[in-house]
């Protein structure tokens, strides 16, 4: 099953681009599903019609689904939400407070995930496209499998075995709420569930994560730190679509600043995220809602080419850690052995390469370190990051 997630600023037209994506898709022939894990749903309003919690046919091969939080919440949470409600309720909690606050920080997330997990074990579908929500939602989105498994690791074996240990104790003296073995089932289920999903997403031939942007520059500002944190957390992106470009044939004095602008920051979206495919999209002449017009923006960003391929393969950037420095690996595949040139800011580097322009926004953990080191082998270039020798003895 392939799966495709398209993600940006708000209000780049990433829903738009996701529809004509899954309709291309289902066009060509793949059993495709769309499915939005943005709370404020806009699916329903870019195919022009209902959709809810349950998959709804909307054309041939292609079904829509913007994901209720409560209703999966109970499917797939339910035994482990009524005991913590049943917690917070015997520390004093009013009951429906409890219920409440029961959806703990991370579960809509993960509840997101949980179906396309279950869409995989199904085996219904050829292509599964994800909406995603803007880009700090879905940077809380894809760190989750990754936050839960090393927490669930950690903690689940002592706390069942402990649990086990105390629960008849507890139970003759106090009322205090101690898991059950029906609990602590539930939780194990779901660390198998979340295996399974992180497995699937960082697998760079089955999931890719596409980035859409508009040439402008704090939407490209804002999908560069995406695109480091996702090759931070193992995640491959394949392609960058670039969308809403003025067309050459408008010519319009009023929108000659816009034009040059455009040109402007398409060439540092080129520069910036190389070497994936940039797709460029016009700014179409009516509003993009309802099956025709998705059918225009499809063609209009892919031409004859299949949707569901992965564009690019392997990662564009990479992060390890070596004798107590970092590695920072820039994916560069035209560029031989010439001289390297960096600009190193606190949180973004320059990079010249010949006539090769690369700027790249570090992600935390490289930003205040000094680099030391930057060579190219292979095709890649590896800049050594290290902390200066005073911060270094402390």
């Amino acid at each position: 099953m392939r799966v495709i997630l398209f993600t940006g600023k708000g209000g780049v037209g990433k829903t738009s681009v996701a529809a004509a994506t899954a309709l291309r898709a289902a066009e060509m022939g793949y059993r495709t599903i769309i499915l939005s894990t943005d709370i404020a749903h806009s699916l329903s309003d870019s195919f022009d019609l209902q959709l809810g919690n349950d998959p709804k046919q909307i054309s041939p091969n292609l079904w829509g689904q913007e994901i209720e939080i409560y209703q999966t919440m109970e499917s797939y949470w339910g035994t482990i939400r009524k005991f913590v409600a049943a917690l917070l309720a015997w520390r004093g909690m009013g009951d429906i407070v409890a219920d409440e606050v029961a959806v703990l920080p991370g579960m809509e997330e993960l509840a997101n995930l949980l179906y396309i997990s279950r869409y995989q074990e199904e085996g219904n579908h050829d292509v599964v496209i994800v909406d995603c929500a803007p880009t700090g939602e879905t940077m809380r989105l894809l760190s989750f499998p990754e936050m839960m498994h090393w927490w669930m690791s950690r903690m689940f074996p002592i706390q069942r075995r402990v649990a086990s240990v105390v629960r008849p104790v507890v139970r003759t003296l106090t009322d205090i709420p101690v898991p059950s073995k029906e609990v602590f089932g539930a939780v194990e289920e779901l660390f198998g569930e979340i295996d399974k999903i992180r497995e699937l997403l960082t697998d760079c031939t089955q999931s890719s994560v596409r980035l859409v942007v508009n040439p402008e520059k704090m939407v490209v500002k804002e999908a560069q730190r995406n695109l480091t944190y996702l090759n931070l957390y193992g995640y491959c992106a394949d392609a960058v679509v670039c969308n809403r470009i003025i067309p050459e044939r408008v010519t319009d004095n009023y929108f000659k600043a816009w034009k040059h602008s455009q040109q402007k920051y398409r060439q540092l979206i080129q520069e910036g995220f190389s070497p994936l495919p940039i797709l460029d999209v016009p700014l179409m002449e009516n509003e993009v809602v309802g099956l025709p017009m998705l059918k225009m923006m499809a063609e209009a960003i892919y031409g004859q080419t299949d949707p569901t391929g992965v564009l690019f393969q392997g990662r564009v950037q990479d992060i390890q850690k070596e004798d107590g420095c970092y590695i920072l690996n820039l994916a560069l595949p035209f560029v031989g052995k010439e001289k390297v040139t960096l600009k190193h800011g606190y949180e973004e580097l320059d990079i010249q390469v010949a006539s090769y322009r690369r700027n790249v926004v570090l992600p935390q953990i490289l930003r205040g370190l000094s680099v030391t080191e930057a060579k190219i082998d292979n095709g890649t270039l590896g800049i050594r990051f290290q902390r200066n020798s005073v911060e270094a003895k402390k």
